[in-house]
């Protein structure tokens, strides 16, 4: 993979994160930085990338849909199932990389979704099972091999979703 295509990566995954309400719109501004550094580099780019902090919070949501289109990434509206489904895809890649713990990445997926995203519903009751081990027959180890077959499984499924998404056109 070319730094070019990891940076589009980077960008994209930033740009799920956010959506959802993962990390702050400074993060998706580092990301866009980042991108422009590897060599990617559109008119939308630029202007992403040179939000100040304190804009960043104003301006991501208009300026991002733009940017991923001139990159040809998709861009999924704030709260979409279908950015609810990415971002738990890179949830599952972060956990995979060491970024998370298992433990740590059922607790964000089930205190974001709940039990209402079927795509995540066995890592939030996962979650639950974390909560009740002492009164019951599984040990850590255990629940955190299911886990991170739960991630893998999510981590290989396709990126782009099978339905229609929200993407600009």
């Amino acid at each position: 993979m070319t730094s070019t295509e990891a940076a589009a990566i980077a960008l994209q995954d930033h740009a799920v994160l956010w959506s959802t309400g993962e990390i702050r719109a400074s993060e998706v501004v580092d990301a866009a930085c980042d991108a422009l550094v590897a060599g990617l580099d559109t008119p939308g780019l630029r202007i992403l990338a040179a939000c100040t902090r304190a804009e960043a919070d104003y301006d991501v949501h208009d300026l991002l849909p733009a940017a991923l289109d001139e990159l040809g990434l998709t861009f999924f509206p704030i709260a979409s199932e279908a950015g609810q489904e990415a971002a738990a895809r890179v949830l599952a890649r972060r956990m995979l990389a060491g970024e998370l713990t298992p433990r740590e990445f059922t607790f964000r997926i089930h205190q974001r979704y709940g039990h209402e995203l079927p795509l995540t519903e066995r890592l939030a009751e996962l979650d639950d099972e974390y909560d009740v081990l002492e009164y019951g027959d599984r040990t850590v180890d255990e629940v955190d091999a299911e886990v991170t077959g739960e991630a893998r499984r999510l981590a290989t499924h396709p990126t782009v979703p099978a339905e229609p998404t929200d993407t600009l056109s």
